[in-house]
């Protein structure tokens, strides 16, 4: 497996949940794509990549037809879907969207990634940060959203986010999740998680290029989301796919790769290289190495976290959040290392 990847052999890459790593096969797709777009750029943006751009064509095109095998690996349809860089991109455009009047809260968790926390306090929001096992007890008449992650990135915890989302739905608030560790680790179905935002990362554990992220909203909350750069998708009556479809001239090439990483990722043994985190970790464990040294960013360190413990989201019943470890492990095997 490890040799299916264009890591540097020479080097122990401990550190895959920060930026990825790309299948050889995959890395091919892309930049074949590439110089495909550099071979004719208007032939590829105007039929190939967009053909709505002028309006004419019935067929929308490839980024479409990305679009919809994303979907349906994520338990969503197509026109609830849109791509966007990374998951951060997608929920920069969620909060910065979000009305928020005076007295209204934002409950959280100390275990959000550090990105989102500084969007809301961009936004002037007044966060509630409480523990994960106390979220759905803090929902109360000020709250306006709860904004927590479905795997996290410093401790690497699984939430339960259906219970917490199925809880803010009950209470009439609004529940954004971040997920951009969750593809690639966890099977997902958005249509069923309940979740009103969610936003995901495919360069990460589902090993596509960088710059391929989405961001998916539930039909009831697609209308308030603005995009970041408002383009020739803004328009009377665009729907909120074509609304944040196009967002000036960038390289779509990575969102055309998708498909692509969700068929090589189709073929990785998740089951052995889960078995390999864990005995790694034992061995770690045996040797006392708390920690890997000399790792500059001491949140991404792959064995600084241990099991994750049972807890209650705060609904009267005990959920696990399973056996979850940090999601950094090494090299082509670890690019799914993390359960």
């Amino acid at each position: 497996m490890r040799g299916g990847f264009l890591l540097d052999p020479d080097v122990v890459h401990l550190n895959h949940g920060s930026f990825g790593a790309c299948p050889v096969s995959v890395f091919e797709e892309y930049q074949a794509l590439q110089r495909e777009l550099e071979a004719g750029p208007t032939d590829f943006f105007t039929r190939k990549a967009s053909r709505w751009f002028w309006g004419g064509e019935e067929q929308p095109g490839r980024l479409a037809d990305a679009r919809e095998r994303l979907a349906e690996y994520v338990g969503a349809r197509a026109e609830d879907l849109v791509f966007v860089p990374n998951a951060t991109s997608g929920l920069n455009a969620v909060i910065r969207s979000l009305p928020l009047a005076p007295g209204d809260e934002i409950l959280t968790t100390g275990h959000e990634y550090g990105a989102i926390t500084r969007t809301w306090e961009f936004v002037g929001a007044n966060l509630v940060v409480c523990e994960p096992h106390e979220v759905v007890a803090r929902i109360g008449p000020r709250t306006r959203a709860i904004s927590v992650s479905h795997i996290t990135s410093p401790t690497a915890l699984l939430f339960p986010v259906e219970e917490i989302c199925a809880a803010a739905r009950d209470a009439g608030v609004l529940s954004i999740v971040d997920g951009a560790h969750a593809p690639g680790q966890v099977p997902l179905d958005l249509e069923a998680l309940g979740a009103d935002i969610y936003a995901g990362n495919c360069h990460k554990w589902l090993c596509a290029p960088k710059g391929a992220g989405f961001l998916w909203a539930h039909p009831e909350q697609q209308g308030w989301i603005e995009p970041l750069v408002v383009s020739w998708g803004y328009r009377d009556g665009a729907d909120f796919a074509e609304r944040h479809g196009w967002a000036g001239t960038r390289d779509p090439a990575a969102y055309l790769t998708v498909p692509k990483a969700i068929e090589v990722h189709a073929t990785f043994d998740l089951e052995r290289a889960r078995a390999l985190a864990d005995e790694a970790e034992r061995r770690l464990g045996e040797l006392g190495y708390p920690r890997v040294p000399g790792v500059p960013a001491p949140f991404m360190r792959g064995s600084s976290c241990r099991r994750a413990t049972r807890t209650s989201c705060g609904r009267g019943s005990t959920t696990s959040f399973g056996s979850r470890r940090r999601c950094t492990s090494g090299t082509a095997g670890g690019c799914c290392a993390c359960p």
